[in-house]
């Protein structure tokens, strides 16, 4: 069902209304099969309908938020139609949404309209997400060959109904393509974040190559082999969210990006993004500790990366600093991190960051934790896990997300980005 006759006619007729490979030909054997029908009345689509795939249009306003009267607008013909068709032989509707949205449009935009509109006796209606990730000229074989089937429902009915759905469509396929069953915000994000690392991605390319030129290198050569880095440049490492990145050669390598981009009078934005809101993630966790109560501060992990004794640029280090500077108590943890080993430019950051450690620092968990109003928790031991449970602050900023769910569920728990 649309409103624009200009689509409608075409798949009447048999074509495509739209220009993508592979699409003329699925519409003909449908419509000809006599599978594929299109209408403007939303009363004939919904005739003993079973599943309403809503995939309209979610433009952009003027301020740069989603107008989701498109989407409010097809939730309501249903809504109405459904009163004066023949119902689902089951009674139940399944209203699932393929656009774009934000997070919470299908809680609140979509559940608000389905408030509006009396629902007629003997029909049910269950909403759901399913975001769809096809690209322009290959949305067929995209289609078929899906990176994953999401479906965000709390409805195990509409779940079923769209595993039901889509079941045939992958089950010949080599590897199995399983329906994920997961929370509709979930599903609403995921899109956003896979657009978001897209654009991410082609701005990173495009901007080495802004700044590599410069320099007689061919940018392409440098990402041929760049991809081919499937442990780190091209996998999940570095993609949970977390804290902020630091140690000896991140914040240092990407300065020295930046200013060579500066000497060559070369705007990096993406780049130097990077930097600013890896500032940001520092000043958060300190933000909040300060807009809490409490002025005794356990901080359980020192050092940048776990098992490690690497100081330099760590973000906890610099967390420390700032605290201690506003006038907090702190004591801290790690197991690793002895300052009479510590050696070279190792130390010299430390000292100048943190020149009481030694006063500040023990090796036992339980020590840090007594009397401790805020734990600020990056260290995942099983000693520092174990003190947490045994005797958990007031609260709990958890910046590493691998406590468990014990350490989750706790009173106070605050994960630091989610």
């Amino acid at each position: 069902m649309d409103v624009d006759t200009a689509k409608v006619g075409p798949i009447t007729e048999g074509h495509s209304p739209v220009v993508e490979p592979g699409l003329d030909e699925l519409v003909a054997a449908g419509a000809t099969a006599g599978r594929l029908r299109a209408t403007t009345d939303p009363r004939l689509a919904l005739e003993r309908a079973e599943v309403s795939l809503i995939c309209v249009g979610t433009p952009s306003t003027p301020a740069g938020s989603t107008d989701l009267a498109y989407i409010r607008r097809a939730v309501r013909d249903i809504a109405e139609a459904a009163r004066v068709v023949v119902p689902p032989a089951s009674g139940f509707h399944s209203i699932v949404i393929r656009s774009t949205v934000p997070p919470g449009t299908v809680d609140e935009a979509v559940a608000e309209v389905l408030a509006e509109v009396p629902t007629p006796d003997g029909l049910t209606f269950g909403t759901a997400m399913c975001p769809e990730f096809l690209r322009e000229g290959s949305g067929l074989a995209d289609f078929y060959a899906p990176p994953f089937v999401v479906v965000g429902t709390r409805d195990a009915r509409v779940g079923t109904a769209l595993t039901d759905l889509f079941r045939p469509v992958y089950k010949d396929n080599d590897p199995i393509v399983d329906v994920q069953i997961v929370d509709v915000r979930t599903a609403e994000a995921l899109k956003y974040a896979c657009n978001a690392f897209h654009a991410t991605k082609v701005s990173f390319a495009n901007e080495m190559g802004r700044i590599l030129r410069h320099f007689g290198v061919d940018s392409r050569e440098v990402m041929r082999i760049f991809v081919q880095d499937t442990s780190l440049n091209i996998s999940p490492y570095y993609l949970k969210p977390g804290f902020a990145f630091g140690g000896s050669c991140l914040p240092k390598d990407l300065r020295s990006v930046l200013h060579l981009a500066r000497m060559n009078d070369t705007e990096l934005p993406l780049l130097a993004g990077a930097l600013a809101t890896n500032e940001r993630s520092v000043r958060d966790v300190v933000d909040r500790v300060i807009a809490g109560p409490g002025r005794e501060i356990a901080l359980l992990g020192l050092s940048f990366k776990h098992a490690t004794d690497d100081l330099r640029e760590s973000p906890n280090v610099e967390v420390a600093e700032r605290l201690i500077g506003k006038g907090y108590n702190l004591r801290i943890y790690d197991p690793i991190v002895n300052p009479g080993r510590l050696v070279g430019a190792n130390l010299r950051h430390v000292t100048s960051k943190l020149p009481h450690l030694q006063r500040v620092l023990t090796d036992n968990p339980s020590a840090a934790l007594d009397g401790a109003d805020v734990a600020i928790v990056s260290a995942t031991d099983t000693a520092a896990i174990n003190a947490l449970l045994s005797a958990p602050p007031a609260r709990t900023i958890d910046l590493s997300g691998r406590l468990g769910a014990e350490a989750e569920s706790l009173p106070g728990y605050e994960g630091v980005g989610w």
